[in-house]
């Protein structure tokens, strides 16, 4: 597979850890260098919330049903962004199930792949990995954890290890 110099990523945050957790904020880290992050109201039988998760991303269930967009506008909103590419991930695992679990409860289908995103790191790449993510970190001295600041950490990361 080829690889892009600046790939599309997408980080999930979510309510919790396992599998009755749910997307709560989805941030991007598009190809011009810019940044895009939203919050989701979550649907009504979405009820599972883990303190832990909350202690680690910040953002309160109260933040979230004041401020939550409609997963149906953030749906609808990706795609449009993202139609027909595909998006990166450094935790497909995780990150896939809760994107398809927004889209699934928007009745939206997904027009865009979300791919994991060492299906484009070289060995090499992956070699200098996690030095040169703790590197990026130091040096963007982002203070919150939020989706689009993992998203650009994850982006920036990968077009630094493409120097290795």
């Amino acid at each position: 597979m080829p690889q892009p110099q600046e790939p599309l990523i997408v980080d999930v945050e979510a309510s919790g850890f396992g599998g009755d957790s749910y997307p709560i904020e989805i941030g991007l880290a598009l190809q011009d260098g810019s940044k895009f992050c939203t919050l989701i109201a979550p649907a009504p039988d979405w009820t599972h919330w883990d303190d832990e998760a909350e202690t680690v991303h910040r953002i309160s269930r109260d933040i979230l049903e004041t401020y939550g967009k409609p997963m149906q506008d953030v749906a609808n909103f990706l795609n449009d962004i993202l139609a027909g590419k595909t998006v990166y991930t450094d935790g497909w695992v995780v990150d896939k199930p809760w994107l398809t679990r927004l889209f699934h409860a928007a009745g939206v289908e997904m027009d865009f792949t979300v791919s994991s995103l060492e299906m484009i790191l070289s060995p090499d790449q992956m070699e200098v990995w996690h030095d040169t993510k703790d590197k990026v970190v130091e040096d963007m001295e982002l203070k919150r954890h939020r989706a689009s600041y993992d998203a650009l950490i994850i982006q920036e990361t990968y077009k630094r290890t493409l120097q290795s």
